[in-house]
């Protein structure tokens, strides 16, 4: 099992920034990649970021260019910088950890809220 710890939400104004972390722990001798998803009000929850244990790096489009995805040394921490937020952005923002034979192993943290609003 993954233990996952998320930080870092809030309310902010379009155009500010926000960064969020999380902090993975138990079971986490082969991670395969970790992410953020997220799921806004009515719709589906989507990918935002992944950077894979190679450190390869996936970006929504709609987030590229903005967004910054990063992991410490231990590579058991996951952090995502988010600059210039939009409305749009707003979501519950979900911590995503993979770990065994190809990433078939999911763990999901409980998810912490960015609201962008003036």
């Amino acid at each position: 099992q993954v233990q996952l710890v998320e930080s870092g939400g809030g309310l902010v104004q379009p155009g500010g920034s926000l960064r969020l972390s999380c902090a993975a722990s138990g079971s986490i001798e082969n991670i395969y990649a970790m992410g953020w998803h997220r799921q806004g009000p009515g719709k589906q929850r989507e990918l935002v970021a992944v950077i894979f244990s190679g450190g390869r790096i996936v970006y929504a489009d709609s987030v590229k260019g903005r967004f910054a995805i990063s992991r410490d040394n231990t590579k058991t921490s996951v952090y995502l910088q988010m600059d210039s937020l939009k409305p749009e952005d707003t979501a519950l923002y979900y911590c995503n950890v993979r770990t065994g034979p190809l990433g078939m192993y999911y763990y999901w943290g409980q998810g912490t809220q960015v609201t962008v609003s003036s």
